[in-house]
C-alpha cells in the first residue's frame, strides 16, 4: 500500500523518529500520456501530464502540507495558519483536522474559487476574508506567526519546499528518468522551485543522470517574474496564480537560470483554451492555474521552441472541480427539451 510520501522518500526529507507523520497518503499521482495536446506534423514531442489534482485535497499542495504539519507537530504547535489564493487553505485545513489541531485561513474575499473555500470550511478551519489581495494576506499571517504561537504553513515555510519536492522524484522513477523539459504554472513560485531542487537531489543520488528545463508560466495580468517588478494589483482568471509579489521569487528565477530554463506570459484567453483542449483532448480536467503550463506548451511548440521527440512534462497543479463556475461560464446555456424520443433526438441533431 502506498503511505505517503514522507514514508516513501524519507530518506530525502527531514524528518526523524521523532516526527509524527500527519498523512493522507498524498502523491503518487499519474504522469498520463498526452498524444492529441501540440500533434502536429513539426511538433512531435513525448508529452506527459502530471496529474497532481488527485493528490487527496485535490491539489499538489497536500505534498508539502504532510511535511509542514508533521514538523509543526513536532515542534510543539496546536495551531497552524496561513494565507492562501484556495489550494492551501483547503489542504492545510484538511491536513490540520487530521493531525487534531486549529487551523487559521485568511484569504482574499471575493478572489478564492467556492470548490476550495467550501474544502476549508467543511474540514474545520477558521475563515477569515481579507480587504485585500493575497500578497497583503501573506504579509498579515507572516507576523501573526511571528508574534502568536501559530505555525506558518505557507510555502515560505521550508517544510513545504521539501515536501513538494517529492512530484519530481514521482516524475523520474515514473518515466524511467529525467524529462528534458518541464512546464509549469508560477504563482508564488514554491512549486517550481521545489521540482528543481528535487531533480537536483535525485541527480546527486544517483538516480537519474541528467536534468529538465524548468520552463514556467506566469498569466498576463499577474506577471511579476516576467516584469521584474511586483504586480500591484494582479488579475487573470486562474486565480490559483494571481498573485503579485511571490514570496519565493528569489529561488524561482534561480531554478530558471540553473536549469537554463525560461519564464513566460501566457493570455487568459490562452489559458482558458488549454483548459478546454486539456478536457476535451485528453479527459483530464484541471483548474486554469494548471492550463497555463499547458498554454505555454502550445505558444513554445507554435514557436518551434522544442526539439523533435523531446520529452515533455506538463504539471498540473489541481483538480478542475476546484473551480467549477468557470467551466460553466465557458458552456453554452443548457436548455430543457420534451420527455420523449423525437424531442431528444431532434436536440442531438440526428432527427
Amino acid at each position: 500500500m502506498w503511505r505517503g510520501v514522507i514514508h516513501q522518500y524519507r530518506e530525502f526529507l527531514p524528518v526523524t523518529e521523532r516526527t509524527p507523520v500527519i498523512t493522507l497518503h498524498e502523491g503518487n499521482t499519474p504522469v498520463i500520456r498526452a498524444d492529441r495536446l501540440c500533434d502536429a506534423p513539426d511538433t512531435r514531442i513525448e508529452l506527459f501530464l502530471k496529474y497532481e489534482g488527485v493528490n487527496p485535497t485535490g491539489s499538489f499542495k497536500d505534498r508539502g502540507m504532510t511535511v509542514a504539519v508533521s514538523k509543526a507537530l513536532e515542534e510543539g504547535a496546536t495551531a497552524v495558519i496561513c494565507a492562501s489564493t484556495g489550494n492551501t487553505s483547503a489542504s492545510a485545513a484538511a491536513y490540520a483536522a487530521r493531525a487534531g489541531c486549529r487551523a487559521i485561513v485568511v484569504v482574499p474575499k471575493g478572489s478564492v474559487a467556492l470548490g476550495k473555500l467550501s474544502q476549508a470550511i467543511m474540514h474545520g478551519a477558521m475563515l477569515i476574508q481579507l480587504e485585500g489581495n493575497f500578497d497583503k494576506a501573506l504579509e498579515i499571517v507572516k507576523e501573526a506567526s511571528e508574534k502568536f504561537p501559530v505555525a506558518l504553513v505557507n510555502s515560505i515555510n521550508p517544510f513545504r519546499i521539501e515536501g513538494q519536492k517529492t512530484a519530481a522524484f514521482e516524475v523520474c522513477d515514473q518515466l524511467g528518468g529525467s524529462p528534458d523539459f518541464v512546464f509549469i504554472p508560477v504563482g508564488n513560485a514554491g512549486n517550481i522551485s521545489a521540482y528543481w531542487k528535487g531533480f537536483r537531489e535525485y541527480r546527486e543520488a544517483r538516480q537519474v543522470s541528467t536534468l529538465p528545463r524548468m520552463i514556467g508560466w506566469q498569466a498576463e495580468g499577474a506577471a511579476p517574474l516576467v516584469l521584474g517588478r511586483v504586480v500591484e494589483h494582479p488579475e487573470t482568471v486562474a486565480s490559483a496564480i494571481r498573485i503579485g509579489n511571490p514570496a519565493s521569487w528569489r529561488l524561482a528565477l534561480a531554478a530558471i537560470e540553473e536549469s537554463q530554463g525560461e519564464i513566460g506570459i501566457v493570455s487568459d484567453a490562452e489559458i482558458l483554451n488549454a483548459y478546454r483542449q486539456v478536457a476535451q483532448l485528453e479527459g483530464v480536467y484541471c483548474e486554469p492555474a494548471s492550463a497555463a503550463a499547458v498554454a505555454g506548451l502550445i505558444k513554445y511548440c507554435r514557436q518551434g521552441k522544442i526539439p523533435h521527440g523531446a520529452r515533455v512534462v506538463c504539471i498540473l497543479t489541481g483538480h478542475g472541480l476546484k473551480d467549477p463556475e468557470t467551466a460553466l461560464t465557458l458552456a453554452p446555456p443548457l436548455q430543457a427539451v420534451e420527455a420523449n424520443l423525437e424531442a431528444v433526438v431532434q436536440a442531438m441533431g440526428l432527427g
